[in-house]
């Protein structure tokens, strides 16, 4: 259940990124509100995931989830670039957290 709280996690901070570039936006306070949730349910799976996965993989994968999903989401719905070189690193993280959940 621990990976799936930990997969839990890493979309939440997804939201949580898209809900920051939000109010960034538009000053909207209810994004402010949205994104202090958002990134408080993440944290708090996180620290679920923890209570069975070592803090450091917890963590990077986490973390991977987070950038690799940013980045998805910036490329899709904010007309960001996608560069061979973003996606090349993009893939590098993915790898990396394949490669922790494989050895973890």
């Amino acid at each position: 259940m621990s990976w799936v709280y930990l997969f839990v996690a890493g979309c939440l901070e997804i939201v949580g990124v898209i809900t920051m570039k939000k109010y960034s936006l538009s000053g909207a306070k209810i994004f402010l509100l949205g994104m202090l949730i958002q990134f408080m349910l993440s944290f708090s799976f996180l620290s679920l995931a923890m209570q069975e996965i070592a803090m450091a993989t917890a963590y990077a994968i986490w973390t991977g989830i987070g950038a690799a999903g940013g980045v998805a989401v910036s490329i899709l719905f904010f007309g960001e670039s996608k560069s061979l070189k973003k996606l090349f690193f993009v893939a590098l993280i993915i790898v990396a957290v394949v490669g922790l959940k494989l050895v973890g």
